[in-house]
């Protein structure tokens, strides 16, 4: 989910409508029928989790099988065709750790825990609101809300440890309110808290999470609203500010690790953005109340120079192709770029798949919302 307070107004319209329909069956597509070849290297394929909108139980999971050249949708409910309402209700974050899927459905407050080979469930992970999840050192870190959703005195947020064998809750440690994307590094934890359910009472730090202790031992005061949360090879952190969407403006700013404090900034607004081979990949879909538009926009920074680059990932005659950019990832590998596409975030999304020039190669249709890659290894 992201812009909360925009889509809240998003979910309630649609909770008229709202429905316990799951995912339509499979669907299976094949985006080299075109002629282009898929990648044969170390990466099997990828996950593209679905969000669905809220109160419809519409979350879905679709793959990109590389070795069959095939993409098909709804994998979840096939591989598991017991379980009662599908993958559930908004699908806000998921990632692969060694051989298990670990899917963070918000609005369902669990994790799901799927076998990353078939999707076959392992286990269901209870957790209120979860957020984003990372992982370290055989662990596996959650960040989580609490609360109702949209409550503005909901209590402060959490990151929750789990371990991988037993994938039971282990450990919790109480960071700011509504707390979103988390990096492990260096045996500890940096989470963004945004404070996103009681604007203009905004949350600006950064909590900085011990791990051998698991207690929050610093805040990093950073600006309003934050969000997005990645490091770079040489653990600068990158972190996002969404600001008020009135009058504080969205920006970028580059933590250094060592110090923990903020080394440079940029008068930019990024709504998504990956880092691959020392390069970030970034879009902006900025909403204005007092414009009551999106100004979107993608660019390239060299995260070695904290420069911006001249060239864009996505050529000029593509970008009238994505009508609301909605997540983003690089094939370690090949260096293409996948985008996805919300559209109208009712109706079935679109993922392209762009080279490393810019150039589109093909492209499928998703589940509803697609927001979030993670790449599966042979």
């Amino acid at each position: 989910m992201k812009k909360l307070c925009l889509l809240v107004l998003i979910f309630c319209s649609a909770y008229a409508c709202q429905t316990d329909d799951t995912v339509a069956d499979d669907v299976i597509q094949n985006p080299g029928e075109g002629g282009t070849e898929q990648p044969s290297g170390a990466v099997a394929g990828f996950y593209v989790l679905n969000e669905g909108n809220m109160s419809m139980n519409k979350a879905s999971l679709d793959y990109m099988d590389y070795e069959s050249g095939t993409y098909k949708r709804n994998i979840f409910s096939q591989a598991n065709p017991n379980l009662v309402g599908g993958l559930g209700d908004v699908g806000n974050d998921l990632g692969i750790y060694g051989s298990k899927l670990y899917v963070v459905v918000n609005a369902s407050n669990k994790i799901e825990v799927l076998n990353a080979e078939t999707g076959v469930r392992i286990k269901q992970i209870d957790l209120a609101n979860g957020r984003y999840v990372t992982f370290y050192k055989g662990k596996v870190y959650v960040s989580s809300y609490l609360g109702s959703i949209g409550d503005p005195k909901a209590p402060q947020g959490i990151v929750a440890e789990i371990d991988t064998t037993s994938l039971n809750i282990t450990r919790r440690v109480e960071v700011g309110r509504q707390p979103e994307e988390l990096v492990a590094y260096n045996d500890k934890i940096y989470v963004a808290n945004s404070g996103g359910y009681s604007p203009p009472d905004y949350e600006s730090t950064i909590s900085v999470i011990d791990i051998p202790s698991f207690s929050e031992s610093k805040r990093i005061e950073v600006a309003v609203n934050l969000h997005r949360l990645k490091i770079d090879s040489e653990g600068d952190l990158y972190v996002t500010s969404r600001g008020d969407y009135y009058e504080i403006p969205s920006k970028l700013f580059v933590i250094d690790t060592k110090t923990e404090t903020i080394k440079k900034s940029f008068d930019i607004g990024v709504t998504d953005f990956t880092i691959h081979n020392d390069v970030a990949y970034m879009y902006s879909t900025e909403f204005s109340y007092i414009s009551g538009d999106y100004d979107i926009s993608y660019r390239m920074l060299d995260t070695q120079t904290e420069t911006f680059l001249e060239t864009t990932f996505i050529s000029d005659a593509h970008k009238a192709l994505i009508e609301m950019p909605y997540g983003i990832a690089v094939h370690p590998e090949t260096g293409d770029v996948l985008i996805t596409d919300a559209k109208d975030y009712v109706t079935p999304g679109t993922l392209y798949c762009f080279s490393p020039e810019g150039a589109l190669k093909w492209s499928v249709e998703t589940g509803d919302i697609p927001a979030h890659i993670a790449f599966k290894y042979k």
